[in-house]
This record gives structure tokens, sequence and C-alpha cells, in this order.
């Protein structure tokens, strides 16, 4: 952009393109001097409530190292994506996901299963279940799938980042509440 262009505007970019440029002008940095053998493709869908998610897919022969230790590499990236658009664009609603070979659904869905072994024990046995501590992207899967079924709940425990998952039965609910009530009305 040149000096008269930025004195007195010149063509200006929608918001999105220029925040796909920043992010594309960011990762090439990173990728290049860090070296690593990696390419990436980012995707931009409009969401409903107006914002966007910008989704950034790493492929390359150092795809490993990202997933490697729990996917905190792609974290990272995410992570520094997302405060450098911030820094740019304060007023920005801009969803930032970074993801590597399909890692995200793999890790969300090992999630689940396992939530769905303990809903099973809590319902047959009618008696709080625990899962690992976990950090707070991980819970809110756990507390999201867990919400869709009224015969239990779920909440943390614990202090500090990392906390449990308490899945316990729902209250009695419907005929067996109603008759207790019909009861004492009696």
């Amino acid at each position: 952009m040149g000096f008269f262009s930025k004195l007195f505007g010149g063509k200006s970019k929608s918001p999105e393109s220029q925040i796909e440029a920043l992010v594309k002008k960011t990762l090439d940095g990173i990728i290049e001097k860090s070296k690593f053998d990696l390419t990436f493709y980012i995707t931009s869908e409009k969401e409903a409530e107006g914002g966007a998610v910008l989704s950034i897919q790493f492929e390359g022969a150092d795809e490993e190292m990202l997933k490697d230790k729990k996917g905190q590499m792609l974290d990272a990236f995410q992570l520094i994506i997302k405060r450098v658009v911030q820094h740019n664009y304060p007023e920005d609603k801009t969803n930032i996901m970074v993801d590597c070979g399909g890692y995200r659904d793999e890790t969300a869905n090992a999630l689940i299963e396992r939530a769905e072994n303990l809903k099973q024990i809590c319902i047959e046995q009618g008696k709080s279940v625990y899962y690992r501590a976990l950090p707070p992207k991980e819970r809110k899967v756990v507390h999201q799938y867990l919400a869709k079924d009224p015969r239990i709940k779920s909440r943390s425990l614990g202090d500090g980042l990392y906390k449990k998952i308490k899945i316990y039965p729902a209250k009695a609910t419907g005929l067996a509440s109603g008759n207790s009530e019909d009861a004492q009305q009696e």
C-alpha cells in the first residue's frame, strides 16, 4: 500500500479477505522460520450470528509433530493465529479452528466414546461416576454430549484448569414425581 493510499484510502478489501491474508502471511512466516515441512489450506464460513469461522488444515511430512503430545502444537498454532487476528482486528469476531488430518474429530470421538461408557454405568447402577481431569475444551465436548440425555446430568469438579467431570442420574421426573405430589395433596 503506497503513501497516498494510506492517506486517502485505496481500494479496501473486505475484512474477511484481509484477515485471511494476515493469517496466510503469519503462517507462511512461522513455517519458513521454523523449517516445518507443512502446507496449509484456509477455508472461511459465515456464521448465523454475523461472525465467521476460519478453518486452517495442515498437511505435510511434519503432520505427526503437530498431533504429538495431545495436539499441543495445533493448540499453539491456533492460539498464535487468534492473538494475531485479535491484535490487528480487535472488533472482529472471527473464530479460528486449526486441525491436521482430522485430529480434532478423532479426539472428540474418543472423549464421547468414554463419556458414553460412563453414562451407561451411571444409568445402570444409579450412581455417580467420574471422568478423569480434563482441560476446558475437552470438558466442553463431554458436557455438550451428556446434556443431550435427560436421564443424567454432569458438572465439573475441582480447582484449576484441569477438572474432573461428575456424571450423575437426573432426579426422577414425570409420573414418579407427579404421583408423590398427588399423594401429598390428598
